[in-house]
């Protein structure tokens, strides 16, 4: 099935006619399908010979498919459709029609009233229905004062708490918003002519709606239709992006991932709150991290330094000049920190990170290490080798690994023949016997 078939000619989806259905379309025919045949049973139309949930499933290919999908705003196009609702004047609004018997033109509502609807679409992060069901005298400020002009600028008190009406997960709650929007919203009041109050169809009261302008509240479509793409034009940017068209509820999925991913970021329950929704489930489809958070957590993951560590390495240029590399005199000296290594071959080298110090090995206060680290005319560079699992687990945990780890290579020779355990040995017969 594609779509557009068995449907009007006239009707919606007309520049995608003929292309495939979206698995949640081919989701939901089947749900219609499935609630029809059991409703069809319970009713006892017809005899249950089978069972409609069960053998008119969606396939698992397609659930696979269906995915939470919040489209979030650019960081630029949303910081640049800021600047536009912040910087929202009188002259950015298009006329609707000319006054009689005068050359003046009006906009189709006031301006106080556009601004408020501006912010609150930018900065509260509400549904479209809760945007157009606002009450008068929705916000409130601090406990401490009660309007705007008692809160000092820049003060902790200027916090506004905005009453949001009951909607379709949860009953009517309270949420702190932008002193931008408090301003905007008492301003409109300030100004907004009397109007008769209006019915709420979602709870059945007569109210007095924030957003009416003559009588009639704001129509669904002004948000999405003119308010949205008013903003874009003001802005610059398009009305679409690679996501889809600019709407009302992206602005509230784009608010909520950059609440969740600031740098003081709100949990999880917190953002649930603050959207109004009614399990976390709902607000994980809204909390989506960034690119960008992403990449700085891999970064601080170290996966890459977990796996890989860095030695210095000393060249000695003279060596090499003289011709003594040949006579088989070292030449390349891997600083280990106590000591130097002189084993060519140091990343092959078993004992490379518990060094059982055997022939190859010169320790800082010798001579010859105090000689080489006075020349002037050493090379330093840098290798990074890779760590085995067992050297890895010597790295993170501490003492305890690195001494199995030497337990282990007890009796593993070194480069230069003998095994640590002989090292050992020899290094005490040569010591002096006190008497």
């Amino acid at each position: 099935m594609k779509i557009g078939e068995w449907a009007n000619p006239g009707g919606m989806y007309l520049k995608e006619r003929g292309r495939p259905l979206r698995p949640k379309a081919k989701d939901k025919h089947l749900g219609n399908v499935r609630i029809f045949f059991h409703d069809c049973q319970e009713w006892e139309w017809i005899p249950r010979r089978f069972d409609p949930y069960r053998a008119l499933a969606t396939p698992r290919n397609v659930r696979s498919l269906i995915h939470p999908d919040p489209r979030v705003i650019a960081d630029d196009v949303w910081a640049k459709l800021l600047w536009a609702g912040i910087n929202f004047e009188a002259s950015d609004l298009p006329p609707k029609y000319f006054k009689v018997g005068a050359k003046a033109r009006l906009p189709q509502y006031p301006v106080e009233m556009v601004r408020a609807l501006i912010f609150v679409w930018l900065f509260a992060g509400l549904r479209l229905d809760e945007i157009r069901r606002l009450r008068v005298g929705c916000i409130r400020w601090n406990s401490k004062v009660h309007t705007i002009e008692e809160i000092p600028e820049n003060s902790q008190d200027a916090i506004c708490l905005l009453e949001v009406p009951t909607n379709k997960t949860s009953g009517a709650f309270t949420k702190p918003v932008d002193r931008l929007v408090g301003e905007a919203i008492e301003k409109w009041e300030k100004v907004r002519p009397k109007q008769p109050p209006a019915l709420d169809q979602k709870t059945g009261e007569m109210v007095y709606f924030l957003f009416s302008h003559r009588g009639k509240t704001i129509g669904k479509s002004y948000i999405n239709s003119s308010l949205i793409p008013m903003l874009c034009r003001k802005a610059g940017v398009q009305e679409s992006d690679a996501r889809g068209r600019i709407t009302c509820h992206r602005a509230r999925s784009t608010i909520a991932s950059q609440l969740y991913n600031a740098k003081e970021p709100m949990s999880l329950f917190e953002l649930q709150e603050w959207l109004g929704h009614r399990c976390p489930s709902s607000t994980q489809h809204y909390a989506k991290i960034t690119p960008t958070k992403l990449a700085k957590a891999y970064s601080d993951a170290g996966y890459f330094g977990r796996n890989i560590r860095t030695v210095e390495i000393l060249i000695d240029q003279d060596a090499i000049r003289s011709g003594a590399v040949i006579k088989g005199e070292p030449w390349k000296y891997y600083d280990l920190g106590h000591g130097y290594c002189t084993y060519d071959f140091f990343d092959q080298c078993p004992h490379r990170m518990a060094c059982a110090k055997c022939s190859f090995y010169a320790p800082k206060d010798f001579t010859q290490a105090q000689l080489l680290e006075a020349k002037t005319n050493l090379e330093r560079m840098m290798q990074e080798i890779p760590l085995r699992e067992e050297e890895r687990a010597a790295v993170e945990d501490g003492l305890v690994a690195v001494e199995k780890l030497c337990a282990r290579l007890l009796d593993v020779p070194t480069p230069a023949g003998p095994t640590p355990r002989e090292i050992e040995g020899k290094i005490r017969r040569e010591l002096p016997v006190l008497r």
